[in-house]
């Protein structure tokens, strides 16, 4: 009975001890990955978007970190780069095999057979005397760090697109919203033009051509909402979710947009520095460098250090023999020199020279599209922000204008038709502010991508 109790109770007790252990591997797993993620988001510097005042923006962000399929492609390639260096690095260290065989034998001069067994164990190391090994775990520990650099830029851009699709899917509700007002506008003009060619005060061709004006901005309104659904369409498989879903994808109202954001006069040339894709590219051209002298390597002897120790024992029941008496060992040094191998070697060593130049060359057009990208991304935004400018002032005057208008029409100066085609004028001009200023906010998005997220 006490047998029972002492083996019930250590059964509990393993039970206990093994979900203890699964929780704390499950907390501390769930710690790991909350860490990763925190890392991911950094990637993005999620305080340059709070800059926008923005919380649905905000959230699409973190969604589009966590969920596009592009990003979980990119970490998927640092994790294979991150392997790939672990297996070149399990090149430095000495291999150790053992293994079982049985073996069946007939001797001469004997009617019986012999079994045997012998467990043989097998070591071998390549002397890395010229640190040929090293370097190739040198070059695979370059791959990986580029990689990386590789997936922040990476996000970088996911982000910068979920930024800018965002804000051109407000621009389009704006634009609608206007389109509306001036399709409905236009159709009063086309009404009053026709009654007007009834009684004779304008021509037929002053109707057809408000009527054709008419017809315009209704086929205008269908490209506009085509627009707009492919836009969300977009957007949501960029946050990781199904175009399904387009229509709950909320969105800040044109009209409660913040303030944007300052604008730097000039942007320091070094800001490219901090860009994962050029510190990628330099991270491949060391990378190819130490390829390079890898080939030259190639051209020196291998030397290797094996052994072998072999226990041998006549059936499954002499184990307990196993021992030095009948043990077969060898241990060995060799030294290897390829002397001639079909031009293999050199042909190898041109080709990495050749990848080197290439990389060379991609580093440098990396390093000049960098600084052009920067400049193009300020420039772009000092000059729509000057045209978002005018064309305000111009909004300005025209609400001015239409006012007095307004004025004239409740004295009865000019007529209801003069009015609303003033109207029209009016609607136009709002949908060209409307664009100019959402403009700017794309410029600010593509200034972030060239500078890396930068805060300026």
């Amino acid at each position: 009975m006490n047998i029972r109790k002492i083996t019930a109770l250590t059964l509990i007790l393993s039970i206990l001890n093994i979900n203890i252990f699964t929780s704390v591997f499950a907390i501390e797993n769930n710690k790991a990955r909350a860490k990763k993620q925190e890392s991911k988001m950094d990637y993005v510097n999620l305080d340059w978007w709070k800059g926008f005042s923005d919380e649905y923006l905000e959230e699409y962000i973190v969604k589009a970190v966590e969920n596009n399929h592009d990003l979980k492609i990119a970490t998927q390639r640092v994790e294979q780069a991150r392997q790939a260096t672990n297996i070149q690095l399990g090149s430095e260290l000495p291999t150790l095999s053992v293994g079982a065989t049985p073996l069946l034998a007939k001797i001469p001069g004997m009617t019986s057979t012999e079994g045997f067994f012998s467990v043989p164990l097998i070591a071998s190391y390549e002397l890395d005397i010229f640190l040929k090994n090293r370097d190739k775990t040198r070059a695979m520990k370059k791959a990986y760090e580029a990689a990386k650099l590789q997936e922040k830029s990476a996000h970088l851009t996911v982000a910068g697109a979920v930024g800018t699709l965002y804000y051109n899917i407000v621009k389009l509700d704006k634009i609608i919203d206007l389109q509306n007002e001036l399709i409905t506008n236009r159709e009063k003009i086309f009404e009053l033009m026709k009654l007007s060619n009834q009684e004779g005060i304008v021509s037929t061709a002053d109707m057809l051509r408000a009527e054709k004006a008419y017809i315009f901005a209704v086929s205008d309104m269908q490209d506009l909402k085509k627009a707009r659904e492919s836009a969300l369409n977009a957007f949501c498989v960029l946050i990781g979710e199904t175009p399904n879903n387009s229509s709950q994808i909320k969105r800040i109202s044109y009209d409660s947009i913040a303030e944007n954001k300052a604008i730097p006069e000039t942007i320091s040339s070094e800001v490219i520095v901090e860009r994962p894709d050029y510190l990628a590219a330099q991270k491949l051209l060391e990378k190819a460098k130490i390829d390079v002298r890898v080939a030259k390597k190639e051209f020196l002897p291998t030397i290797d250090i094996a052994g072998l120790i072999n226990f041998s024992v006549t059936s499954l029941m002499g184990f307990n023999s196993m021992n030095w008496t009948n043990a077969l060992a060898g241990l060995g040094l060799s030294g290897m020199l390829p002397v001639f191998t079909g031009g293999k070697r050199i042909a190898n060593l041109k080709i990495q020279k050749s990848r080197y130049e290439e990389v060379l060359q991609n580093y440098y057009k990396t390093n000049l599209t960098s600084i052009q990208e920067v400049n193009d991304a300020l420039s772009s935004l000092k000059l729509d922000d000057e045209k978002y400018q005018n064309n305000l002032k111009a909004l300005n005057m025209e609400n001015k204008d239409f006012e007095y208008s307004e004025l004239k029409y409740e004295s009865g100066v000019i007529s209801y038709l003069d009015l609303i085609q003033r109207k029209e004028s009016l609607l136009v001009i709002e949908k060209m502010v409307t664009s100019s200023k959402i403009d700017t906010y794309i410029d600010q998005i593509g200034l972030y991508k060239a500078t890396a997220g930068v805060n300026l």
